[in-house]
């Protein structure tokens, strides 16, 4: 058998292929990863076609022996790639029918197109890296949930426009960046359900011709469902779509909590401290301790936004049904799923790791961050929050004129100046714990309202 002839198509075709395009048109040298759902696939595939007596049960028998040897030289590293191979459905139906022999191997493919066959394995393979990757993530936010509960006491300052605006708790800030990562984790679990959907047994297009049980399929394969149009089965890549802006939404999650980390590492922040596994040195500056995880984690947001954006274009505008454009689809994908599964294992090493310096924390808060917790104070008193930000605006005012170094070193005296409603207990206003404490409102910085954020993530992660 020539080579052309020995391809999956080449019955139609008398000429030879160019060799550049032999390697442009080839994928296995990345699709072959996913052998295991391939294989796994046609398993079940080849028992629907034995339900409907295409294959009979002798065959059947033979069939998936001969996939379980193919099986295991893919994981013993001693499967032979050879020229024709184009991809992992090419290369183990070649396979296979050298095992068992040609004529009962070429039944395999009855009815069955690599168009439903592919998109069949993606969704497959997909499907237990996104089960996967719901563990490492669930286990990221436990382990931020955790060091909140551990450091709860721990005060510092929150920022607007990277300036310092009112007191917080640490735990509250780790509890802002889990509440990110947990609607993430709602929204893996949603694709989830989306991805796993069955579209073999459609065909290349137009359907199955031999009344083959796809609802048996969906459910040996564990789908959720079957794709109700055999058109839309083979050409969906949405769910493609949606998990690469799944990973590229988490990486912009992971940059802005990696932005944070590297600016309170610096020096003139100090607020923590990487540990050594997660940071590398100058080649030239012996004192340096640079936070690359960080800085890497920050960087990779680009890397999978380049693959959503990619994508987006190569899938936009093909015509019905399957086009080649598609094949573009298996690289960005798999990029992606890797590049997230590193980057949450990484983040949960910096965060099980991480120090952090409470005294320097605290030292940063300045009293006129409680500059609101002034004009609170007289709210209290029946007076309109317009008017007394203004006042609270004019006591923050007097105190750098007088250059005191904070509205808490005004006198009783200055603040019955600015306004007689001041009484002696406006000194109280002036302490940070309290500040926070006064928050209790659901989503607060009080100690049970920040519990209760940290109750609620571990509710979801569970």
């Amino acid at each position: 058998m020539s080579k052309e002839e020995a391809k999956l198509w080449g019955g139609r075709f008398t000429g030879g292929t160019d060799p550049l395009m032999e390697l442009y048109n080839a994928s296995l040298p990345y699709d072959k990863k996913m052998y295991k759902v391939d294989l796994e696939g046609t398993r079940v595939y080849t028992s629907a076609l034995s339900k409907v007596g295409l294959i009979t049960p002798e065959e059947l028998s033979e069939i998936h022996r001969g996939l379980k040897v193919v099986e295991k030289e893919w994981e013993t590293d001693s499967f032979v790639e050879k020229p024709g191979d184009e991809d992992i459905h090419t290369a183990n139906e070649r396979r296979l029918g050298e095992i068992i022999g040609k004529h009962i191997g070429g039944k395999v493919h009855t009815g069955r197109s690599r168009n439903d066959q592919v998109v069949t394995d993606m969704r497959l393979y997909v499907r237990e890296k996104l089960d996967i990757l719901c563990e490492i993530l669930s286990n990221l936010i436990k382990v931020m949930t955790g060091r909140a509960r551990q450091e709860i006491d721990v005060l510092m300052p929150g920022y607007t426009h990277l300036q310092r605006a009112q007191p917080i708790r640490w735990a509250h800030w780790l509890s802002m960046h889990a509440t990110f990562l947990n609607d993430d984790l709602t929204r893996l679990k949603e694709i989830r359900s989306r991805v796993s959907r069955s579209p073999l047994g459609s065909g290349a297009l137009a359907g199955h011709p031999y009344g083959i049980d796809r609802e048996y399929i969906a459910n040996e394969l564990g789908f959720e469902g079957v794709i109700g149009n055999s058109l839309a089965a083979v050409s969906d890549r949405d769910f493609v779509i949606e998990v690469l802006f799944w990973g590229s939404l988490v990486g912009n999650h992971l940059a802005k909590l990696s932005e944070d980390l590297i600016i309170y590492s610096s020096a003139e922040f100090g607020f923590v401290q990487l540990a050594d596994a997660y940071s590398t040195g100058s080649s030239l500056m012996p004192q340096k301790k640079n936070p690359d995880s960080l800085e890497l984690l920050r960087g990779k947001s680009g890397r999978l936004f380049g693959h959503l954006a990619g994508f987006m274009m190569s899938a936009k505008a093909t015509p019905s049904t399957y086009n080649k454009d598609l094949q573009e689809d298996k690289e960005p994908l798999f990029d992606n799923l890797l590049t997230v599964e590193h980057s949450l294992l990484i983040a949960t090493g910096v965060f099980s790791t991480l120090k952090i310096n409470s005294d320097k924390m605290k030292a940063a808060l300045t009293m006129d961050m409680l500059a609101t917790d002034l004009a609170d104070y007289l709210v209290r008193k029946g007076v309109p929050f317009r008017e007394t930000h203004h006042i609270s605006g004019e006591a923050v005012a007097l105190a750098e004129k007088e250059n005191l170094g904070g509205i808490d070193r005004l006198t009783i005296e200055q603040y019955k100046n600015i306004d007689s409603r001041f009484e002696e207990d406006v000194l109280n206003v002036f302490d940070f714990e309290q500040s926070v404490e006064r928050r209790t409102a659901i989503g607060g910085t009080a100690k049970s309202a920040v519990i209760a954020q940290l109750d609620f993530l571990d509710l979801q992660c569970n």
